[in-house]
């Protein structure tokens, strides 16, 4: 049997294309962008003066921060930048050296539900930076919590996971309304935080990093997301 480049190239592709396939159904396979978990974990609101203190405290029990998680349509895992300045002290082509590091914003969406109750839940959380009966600036500890956000494989396990720590809602945007053809209500809150750690190998330091991987793996989250693959791949696959 002769072969031709023809039929060496089909070939070779059709191997490609298994093993791409092959990989995609796996348990091992490719990460999804809608395959994920959200956590939110606000200030306590306990002790203070400021009388969003109480409402705060109201809205953090169990089941209520979950469901808001739930209702969050995008989030944003975040990066971290490296600060760095050329380093002139030497002769031929200078060297970038780092000198510190830092991060950035984390933008995010949410759906609401017909009272705003996630909208008056990001308010809330601003207002206990300021009291406003008289507008003085509270402490800082009194307004900061933390988010963790995770990646989930096919079997809804943590497979990836990051934790903003001293976080908090810097920007809750407007909300449009229309007098056209509705749609779903929806918020976008910009995040501020100090830094993120990774779950997977920062958690708990200095806990054994085997024994935070296992934490972080095995557990099998409660939350069920819907696997919306595109139309191509349905057709591919």
């Amino acid at each position: 049997m002769a072969f031709t480049l023809s039929s060496i190239l089909e070939t070779t592709a059709y191997t490609f294309l298994n093993q791409a396939i092959a990989q995609y159904h796996s348990d091992e396979g490719l990460a999804k962008n809608n395959r994920w978990e959200i956590l939110i974990s606000p200030p306590s609101g306990s002790g203070l003066r400021n009388p969003m203190g109480p409402i705060i405290q109201a809205n953090t029990g169990a089941g209520i921060t979950e469901s808001l998680g739930l209702m969050c349509e995008s989030f944003a895992f975040p990066g971290r930048n490296l600060d760095s300045s050329p380093d002139v002290n030497t002769y031929g082509p200078t060297r970038e050296v780092v000198n510190g590091y830092s991060f950035g914003d984390v933008s995010s969406t949410w759906r609401l539900s017909s009272d705003m109750r996630e909208r008056q839940f990001f308010d809330t959380w601003q207002r206990l930076a300021y009291n406003p009966n008289d507008f003085s600036i509270g402490y800082y500890y009194d307004y900061i919590g933390q988010i963790s956000i995770f990646q989930l494989d096919e079997k809804d396990r943590r497979r990836y996971g990051m934790k903003l720590l001293e976080v908090f809602p810097k920007t809750v945007d407007q909300m449009t309304t229309t007098q056209g053809a509705g749609d779903l209500q929806r918020v976008n809150v910009t995040w501020a935080y100090r830094y993120w750690i990774s779950l997977a190998d920062e958690a708990d330091q200095p806990k054994p990093v085997q024994d935070t991987l296992g934490d972080i793996f095995i557990n099998t989250v409660a939350r069920n997301i819907n696997n919306n693959i595109p139309s191509i791949l349905n057709k591919l696959f």
